[in-house]
């Protein structure tokens, strides 16, 4: 039997990278999953991630393995679209005991997203995808698992929320995952006496198809071998963010709650 057999996971920003990673590790463990993303063949965007694709959707490759999913095409800065795709995951499966709410990242370069020349349309972009839409989904599922009297909610920060880098770049990003970090914190509070825990995970370098494609080339250290910087001497992979995941998803971390675990390796900023 898996750890999650008869309960439900909503992973957001899950059609590649690291929420497909997500997916189909609850999706593994039993749990049914509902698929969301803007986009449910965003893999399409980047070359390596297409490759690395089993089937047509993260769906697809959940049910191809004999497990249950359903896909959702929301936009998460649309507080009413969530709502209703919740509405719908209840409709389908009656509950709701898993949230990876994973949707977001980063839009520019490192190079061209210093923190005092930020363009206002990209900020107001960034923010609200990294922080206004994890605080929106988290509004759709509390009431859902508040009843339940549990559940399981993890947010996802980013080494760069825990840490400016070197030389300012990306600080629109950084800012907004660090507003999310404490967020969670405050989310952790509000829910516990409903038995419902929130934590939050902050990866680093993770060698997913859009970093190594589009943010590792901009960044003011991209000459330099990123696994210089990290204690463990290597880049993250999806799967050792995926198993923190579990950790948090399962019974495993019942008294873990308000916690910002990060996932880089040892990575020194300096």
């Amino acid at each position: 039997m898996g750890k999650l057999d008869g309960k439900v996971a909503i992973v957001t920003g899950a059609a590649r990278g690291l929420g497909r990673g997500y997916a189909k590790r609850l999706a593994g463990l039993g749990a049914k999953i509902a698929v969301a993303d803007v986009n449910l063949r965003s893999y399409e965007e980047f070359e390596a991630e297409a490759k690395d694709m089993t089937g047509d959707s993260t769906v697809a490759e959940i049910e191809a393995a004999g497990g249950a999913a359903i896909g959702f095409e929301v936009d998460v800065t649309d507080h009413q679209a969530l709502e209703a795709m919740v509405a719908r995951v209840v409709e389908q499966w009656s509950q709701v005991d898993v949230l990876v709410a994973n949707a977001g990242g980063g839009r520019g370069r490192p190079v061209d997203t210093k923190a005092s020349a930020l363009d206002p349309a990209l900020l107001h972009l960034v923010v609200a995808m990294n922080l206004f839409g994890p605080v929106y989904t988290c509004n759709a599922v509390a009431p859902i698992m508040k009843r339940q009297r549990s559940g399981k909610i993890i947010t996802v920060s980013s080494v760069a929320g825990t840490g400016p880098s070197v030389d300012g770049g990306y600080a629109h990003y950084g800012a907004a995952k660090a507003a999310i970090a404490h967020y969670t914190r405050y989310l952790a509070q509000d829910l516990g006496p409903f038995g419902i825990t929130a934590n939050c995970i902050a990866p680093g370098v993770i060698a997913t198809g859009r970093i190594m494609q589009t943010v590792i080339p901009g960044s003011g250290q991209s000459n330099r071998d990123r696994a210089e910087l990290v204690a463990l001497r290597r880049l993250g992979t999806v799967e050792d963010c995926a198993r923190v995941v579990e950790f948090l998803a399962t019974d495993l971390s019942d008294y873990v709650t308000g916690a910002v675990i990060p996932i880089d390796g040892g990575l020194v900023r300096g």
